[in-house]
């Protein structure tokens, strides 16, 4: 019997790549260019993976007038600079490219406006491990209005509906694996992003890897024939 092929959905900060502190730092200082509040190392953790407009609205008090402001500069560093400081996170490359011989599909779906999402795979040289890249649109009040993720992780579903017999998501904060079971699929969390052990134990993902090695096993599990895959025997 042919084993399962997969539709691996991978989230992208924090999944993929090591922002290094481009995302937290660049906030950080476009708030204080901007003589706003700028809040502790915890909470700037917590902006990254929600829409950049809910995270300054909701984590870091921006007035409402004053995002659009907020978000220009930031944005403005992080594509001078921030992009490229960024860094694939070890052996994560190699994951994706063994299931990729294995004959299964492999997407982005993140939160971050799928032109950056596009530009950070290119400038990191990532963008022809994945079938395809699904983000949120590039007007960044549009994409506060989003459902989480579930809305992103739907259109990557339905892109390639009828192109793989088992789909699943990797991500790093509660928002990877909300979205996930609102679209019907697991989510395994990898430990080495920005989601707390708190959060994972809160939303229960069905995995949490420690390694890119590790991510390779528990996701070939899935493509085995005949076995069910359930929270607890993975």
């Amino acid at each position: 019997m042919k084993n399962t092929r997969l539709l691996v959905l991978f989230d992208l900060d924090g999944t993929l790549v090591d922002p290094e502190g481009a995302i937290t730092g660049g906030i950080a200082e476009a708030l204080r260019t901007l003589d706003l509040p700028v809040p502790g190392a915890d909470e700037m953790r917590r902006m990254v993976g929600p829409a950049l407009v809910r995270s300054l609205l909701d984590i870091a008090k921006v007035p409402r007038d004053r995002v659009d402001e907020v978000i220009a500069l930031y944005r403005a560093g992080y594509r001078a600079h921030g992009m490229a400081e960024s860094k694939p996170y070890p052996g994560i490359a190699e994951t994706i490219e063994a299931l990729r011989l294995r004959g299964h599909l492999i997407a982005v779906a993140t939160q971050k406006p799928g032109r950056l999402a596009h530009e950070l795979l290119d400038i990191q040289g990532m963008t022809q491990l994945f079938e395809s890249v699904h983000g949120a649109p590039d007007d960044e009040r549009a994409a506060a209005l989003l459902d989480g993720k579930r809305t992103i992780i739907a259109a990557a579903l339905a892109e390639h509906e009828g192109s793989y017999d088992r789909a699943l998501m990797v991500g790093d904060r509660v928002h990877d694996i909300e979205g996930a079971t609102d679209n019907g699929l697991d989510c395994i969390a990898v430990a080495w992003g920005f989601g707390s052990e708190q959060e994972f134990a809160a939303a229960e993902p069905v995995a949490v890897v420690s390694s890119a090695e590790e991510l390779l096993e528990q996701v070939s599990r899935y493509a085995e024939p005949c076995r069910a895959v359930t929270r607890g025997n993975l």
